[in-house]
C-alpha cells in the first residue's frame, strides 16, 4: 500500500468517525467551508467541473459559471458531510422523509408486478445513499455494484458502509454482471450509476450535443432478463431531498441496447440541465476533453477504419 492509499483509508475513516459524533450544524459549516476553499484555489477537479458545467449551461458567462461551480462544490461536500454521517442517523425517519416527496412509486410497484425485475439507473446527482434507503424501506434489499478501489481496506470501508443501509454490495470485477441477471430474474431491483463509461466497453452517445460514452449495462441487463428499465433523479433540497423516478426505457432485445442507452443519456440530460449544481462531476466525461492517445484507445477497429 503507498503512502498516498494510506492516507486517503486514514481521510475516509476519520471522517466515518469523527463527523459522524459532529453536532449537524458544526458538520454543514465544516464542511461548506471546505467547498469554498477548494473553489477558491481551483483544483484540477475544480478546472474539469467548470469545464462540464459549461456544456449543461452553455449561455453561462465567466461570472455565473464561478456561481455554479461553487454551489457544485457545496452540494459535493454536503454529499460526504451526509456519507459520513448516514450509519448513524435514523433511517426511518429519513425513509418517512423521502416516502413523503417520492415521484414515481407506481413505476417501481408496477415493474416489480411485472415479475421480471426492475433496473434503476442514476447519475452521480444529489444522494443516491439516502434514496437507496428508501427504496429498502419501500421494496426491500436492492443489488449494486461498487467499483473496485484501492487500497483494498477502502473499498471494504465502502462495502462495510453501504451494506449497513440494507444494500447487497457486488465488486465490480468477477462476474458481477451473471449475478445481477440472477438477481432481476427473482425479481429483484438492481440500481446502477451509469453516467460515465469511457472504456471500450461504453457505448457512444450524445450528451448536451458533444460525444462520450455509457455504460451499457442497464440496457443489456433489460434486454437479457426483461426487466424494466427506469431513470432516477436524485437531488438535494435546503432540508432535505428530492426523488423522482421516471422514463420508462423500451428495451426488447439486444438492437435496443445503443437506443436505449441514448434515450436514458437524454433523461440524464434533462434532469441535470434542471438543476446542474446537483451533479457531482469532477472527472472528463466528454471524449474532447480527452488527450488524442486516450480517445484514438476508446475507437473500436470498425471506428478507426472510418
Amino acid at each position: 500500500m503507498s503512502f498516498t492509499q494510506r492516507l486517503s483509508d486514514l481521510a475516509y475513516a476519520t471522517g466515518w468517525g469523527a463527523v459522524r459524533g459532529l453536532p449537524e450544524p458544526a458538520a454543514r459549516g465544516l464542511f461548506r467551508a471546505a467547498a469554498d476553499l477548494a473553489a477558491r484555489r481551483g483544483g484540477p477537479g475544480t478546472r474539469q467541473m467548470r469545464r462540464n458545467y459549461a456544456r449543461v449551461v452553455p449561455q453561462a458567462g465567466p461570472a455565473e459559471l464561478d456561481v455554479l461551480v461553487r454551489d457544485g462544490l457545496r452540494s459535493y461536500a454536503r454529499y460526504w458531510m451526509e456519507t459520513f454521517r448516514l450509519p448513524g442517523m435514523n433511517h426511518k425517519e429519513i425513509y418517512r422523509r423521502v416516502d413523503d416527496v417520492f415521484v414515481g412509486k407506481s413505476l417501481i410497484d408496477a415493474a416489480l408486478d411485472k415479475g421480471k425485475g426492475l433496473v434503476l439507473a442514476l447519475p452521480h446527482t444529489g444522494n443516491f445513499d439516502v434514496s437507496g434507503i428508501w427504496l429498502v424501506g419501500h421494496s426491500g434489499p436492492f443489488t449494486t455494484v461498487n467499483e473496485k478501489l484501492k487500497p483494498e481496506s477502502l473499498y471494504e470501508r465502502f462495502v462495510d458502509y453501504r451494506q449497513s443501509l440494507g444494500f447487497e454490495i457486488l465488486p465490480s470485477e468477477g462476474g458481477a454482471y451473471r449475478l445481477l441477471m440472477e438477481r432481476l430474474r427473482a425479481n429483484k431491483i438492481v440500481c446502477l450509476v451509469a453516467d460515465r463509461d469511457l472504456s471500450k466497453r461504453g457505448i457512444p452517445v450524445t450528451f448536451f450535443g458533444e460525444e462520450t460514452r455509457m455504460p451499457a449495462g442497464p440496457a443489456r441487463l433489460a434486454a437479457a432478463t426483461g426487466a424494466q428499465l427506469l431513470v432516477v433523479d436524485n437531488t438535494f433540497t435546503d432540508d432535505g431531498w428530492g426523488v423522482r423516478v421516471h422514463t420508462p426505457i423500451p428495451v426488447h432485445g439486444r438492437e435496443d441496447v445503443v437506443p436505449a442507452t441514448q434515450r436514458m443519456a437524454d433523461a440524464f440530460a434533462a434532469d441535470i440541465a434542471a438543476n446542474p449544481v446537483d451533479w457531482h462531476m469532477m472527472q472528463k466525461l466528454w471524449l474532447a476533453d480527452l488527450d488524442d492517445d486516450r480517445r484514438q484507445a476508446l475507437k473500436t477497429p470498425q471506428e478507426s477504419r472510418e
